[in-house]
């Protein structure tokens, strides 16, 4: 497997630290407010290399953290300590609830800032005794980024234009004013009542020290692979290198993997432009989240997606055909299944599992999906676990619908489309699809009847 490594920005062999397995560590959500689409694009990119390592072999330790105090969660619960339990729980779950909707897989293990403090303090205590940090004017402790020789080779940042000494308290800065960067943050008012009281005094910790602490109890001083979204290369990745690898004298990431930014309308999602959409925006609109999951396999990774709504609609045609072929399949098709299938046959498996190795090329994996699809040489049960077997990659959750019972409502709808097409009143007919589908059921018109099934 190839991977372009942001660190050396170059497309490398992959290669672990132990043979079969990889210890991978991805950039959690802040808990403060609902994930947007370009969030869960990050996470549906993530999981699409968490599964193609899987389907090659390897065992894969996957800790992702939860920001659950940061300058955000403390303004958003306006520094109160019940608020803040209740609202960084709050969109904790819900995020959590969107990786299901989008057959995201969970991490292997979930951390959280506040239940570690004591680790964290013990980090900044070891950078205080190596030199790298010092305690400000202010109370709080910063990294010298002037004492890290190798600062900026993540981001490609000049050191020359650094201001020694200058200091940033604030979480997230630009690249406009690199400065030493608050490790442990002492109290202020704005905290209220959200504060530890520990060895480097009243205050709580700054966002870049968790992720280094966090990772490094669960995956060791040098980890294989650390993926995230690329507005986190600077600063939050770049201090993150600094730190990790000022404690421990020890490469702290082999492989630096960042996924692109999701554009809506071919403009960056903003709250002046009113195009910031969650995934409940899609679902009332009649679109099931897994066809904005299809969506996103249609764009490379470090490429730039751009979102409309006709995009998202041909992604749901699309999967919408997928689940029509693998139904025909399995309740047209006189013939049993056979016992062994021969993934060998057309050389489309081994087309799909060179694409994902080469970089993770899922839009090029995709195409030899439908390539393989409409080849007719193929028999259709051949075609059906082909299809079956790059499912686990793609993750579109094609063979894991569950029988359901048709609500009431839906169900004298489609009786009453029925009648409507009896008497060839057709035009109507295309109505109660149209009301059908905003419900979030389709409608299917075949030989053997009508086929209605949940999107």
């Amino acid at each position: 497997m190839k991977l372009f490594n942001t660190l050396s920005k170059s497309i490398e062999d992959f290669k672990p630290i132990n043979e079969n397995s990889v210890a991978l560590y991805t950039c959690g959500p802040t808990v403060y407010n609902y994930a947007h689409i370009g969030n869960l694009r990050t996470y549906i990119f993530e999981d699409l290399l968490r599964r193609s390592l899987e389907y090659a072999g390897f065992s894969v330790n996957h800790v992702m953290n939860m920001t659950d105090v940061d300058d955000k969660t403390i303004k958003a619960s306006d520094g109160k300590q019940k608020e803040f339990k209740d609202l960084t729980k709050k969109f904790e779950n819900a995020f959590l609830a969107d990786l299901d909707a989008l057959n995201i897989k969970h991490p292997t293990e979930i951390t959280r800032a506040t239940e570690y403090i004591d680790q964290i303090v013990e980090f900044i205590s070891d950078l205080l005794d190596r030199g790298y940090a010092y305690e400000g004017d202010d109370g709080s402790i910063y990294f010298s980024i002037d004492k890290f020789k190798d600062y900026g080779k993540l981001s490609g940042l000049d050191k020359e234009g650094i201001q020694t000494g200058a200091r940033v308290s604030q979480d997230e800065y630009t690249k406009d004013n690199p400065a030493d960067f608050a490790l442990w943050k002492a109290w202020d008012e704005a905290d209220g009542e959200i504060f530890w009281q520990t060895k480097l005094g009243k205050g709580r910790p700054g966002w870049h020290i968790e992720c280094s602490a966090m990772s490094q109890d669960k995956l060791g001083s040098t980890i294989d692979i650390h993926a995230g979204a690329v507005d986190l290369v600077f600063p939050h990745h770049e201090n993150e290198i600094a730190q990790s690898e000022a404690r421990t004298g020890e490469k702290f990431v082999n492989f630096w993997v960042h996924g692109e930014h999701l554009l809506v309308d071919g403009k960056k999602m903003s709250k002046s432009l009113g195009n910031i959409y969650l995934l409940a925006d899609i679902e009332k609109k009649g679109f099931s989240p897994l066809d904005f999951r299809y969506l996103c396999l249609t764009a490379k990774y470090r490429d730039k997606l751009n979102f409309t709504w006709e995009s998202l609609k041909a992604a749901q045609i699309s999967r919408e055909r997928l689940l029509n072929f693998i139904w025909h399949t399995e309740n047209e098709n006189m013939d049993s299944p056979p016992e062994h299938i021969d993934l060998r046959k057309g050389n489309y498996h081994q087309q799909f599992i060179d694409k994902l190795n080469n970089d993770l090329n899922i839009p090029e994996s995709l195409a030899v999906m439908w390539e393989m699809v409409r080849d007719n040489s193929l028999s259709p049960w051949q075609r059906h676990f082909i299809l079956q077997e790059m499912d686990k990659v793609f993750g579109l959750g094609l063979f894991e619908r569950k029988q359901e019972k048709i609500p009431t409502e839906i169900q004298k709808l489609v009786d009453e489309r029925e009648k409507a097409r009896e008497n060839k009143n057709f035009a109507r007919a295309d109505e109660m699809r149209e009301q059908i589908e905003k419900m979030g059921y389709v409608v299917e018109d075949m030989e053997t009847g009508t086929k209605i099934y949940k999107k």
